[in-house]
């Protein structure tokens, strides 16, 4: 099931102006407060009509501006997740669960069964909201909204009234329902580590217009993107499996660049992860480096130079079937006589990678 985009709307001193395909899997909306991302998903919602727009989900034209097509929200049968759970104070979360369910018709016991397992909030049920915390409350808000059956869910940026430890927490949810729901998701955020850990595709907005698209690895390594997505957030998302724990409290990864030692990874041996490494965390050598300290050593080739309006300058790097991104300075690149397609070795500490930024594929 793939949605289709294209809209145009003005406000005081705000243009939108934005087209994009979000394909099945989770479609992230990044970008900056104001870019206009909850703009986009309340369009798509139906709670805002746009002055020029179209908007199909899998063929089923919901607006339609210059034929008059304009679907109320009851009926695109879509669900929608917001910065809060907004549960019902009054009922238990077993009746706000099924309060959602009731939309679809008859409640499916084994369903509701299903995705409260498959949210771990079966020990919440008689539980008021008011006795919940601020994970335990975003887990029931998706349960209530998954099952309505929709035929998609949006999330306005659904983490960002929760605090670390509790993304922490729900994070590993968000991933699961990606994996087995198969429902398609677009995705509100401007974390790059949710985005980078959650998304199959990213639509990168700034200033109301799209400014990059296209599969996550491919986005956050993207030279042309940094500007948009904030230097300090460029970088890659690389696919890796795990191979084992080491007694020393590191854990071994391979990836098709290389084996990667990382502090404790959660998972089991064999389990695939997307890691985030960010551009200003890489260095680059022109020779295989000894006596250093950095446990990272993976061979790569240069694919592009990009330089910035500063001292700055980013460098794409092929290593194996994956894209890193190093950002150093322009006077770094013209020592070490940086071109396309030199070989090179890209290195990378070991403990400048947050947990944030690894989680399951």
């Amino acid at each position: 099931m793939s949605l289709t985009v294209s809209l145009k709307h003005s406000f005081p001193g705000f243009d939108l102006d934005v087209g994009f395909d979000a394909p099945p899997g989770v479609t992230a909306l990044y970008g900056r407060s104001g870019s206009g991302k909850t703009t986009i998903v309340n369009a798509v919602a139906g709670l805002l009509k746009p002055d020029v727009g179209r908007i199909a989900l899998d063929g089923v034209v919901m607006t339609d501006t210059r034929d008059g097509v304009s679907l109320p929200p009851h009926k695109r049968r879509i669900g929608y997740v917001f910065q809060e759970a907004r549960l019902f104070p009054h009922m238990s979360v077993r009746s706000n669960l099924t309060y959602g369910a009731k939309f679809a018709g008859q409640v499916d016991e084994r369903e509701f069964d299903r995705i409260v397992a498959l949210l771990g909030i079966e020990a919440l049920l008689d539980r008021r909201p008011s006795k919940l915390s601020g994970g335990e409350k975003s887990r029931v808000a998706l349960g209530r909204a998954i099952l309505s059956k929709p035929r998609l869910l949006l999330m306005d940026e659904p983490l960002a009234a929760l605090d670390e430890a509790r993304k922490a927490e729900i994070l590993p949810y968000f991933e699961r329902l990606r994996d087995e729901i198969g429902l398609p998701i677009l995705y509100v955020s401007h974390s790059p580590s949710e985005v980078a850990r959650l998304a199959t595709t990213v639509v990168v907005v700034e200033n109301g217009r799209v400014a990059a698209i296209g599969e996550a690895a491919e986005v956050f390594s993207d030279p042309a993107a940094a500007h948009a997505l904030g230097l300090r957030e460029a970088g890659a998302v690389l696919t890796a499996r795990i191979e084992a724990h080491e007694e020393d409290g590191l854990t071994r990864l391979s990836t098709s660049a290389g084996a990667l030692l990382l502090p404790t990874v959660n998972g089991s041996p064999g389990t695939i992860v997307r890691v985030r490494l960010l551009a200003q965390d890489v260095m680059i050598a022109t020779e295989q480096p000894s006596g250093i300290s950095a446990l990272n050593v993976l061979p790569a080739r240069v694919r592009e130079i990009r330089e910035g309006e500063g001292p700055g300058a980013l460098v794409q790097l092929e290593a194996g079937d994956e894209i890193i991104l190093a950002r150093i300075t322009r006077r770094s690149a013209a020592a070490l006589d940086l071109a396309p397609g030199r070989n090179v070795h890209a290195i990378l500490k070991a403990v400048s990678i947050a947990k944030e930024s690894i989680g399951e594929t």
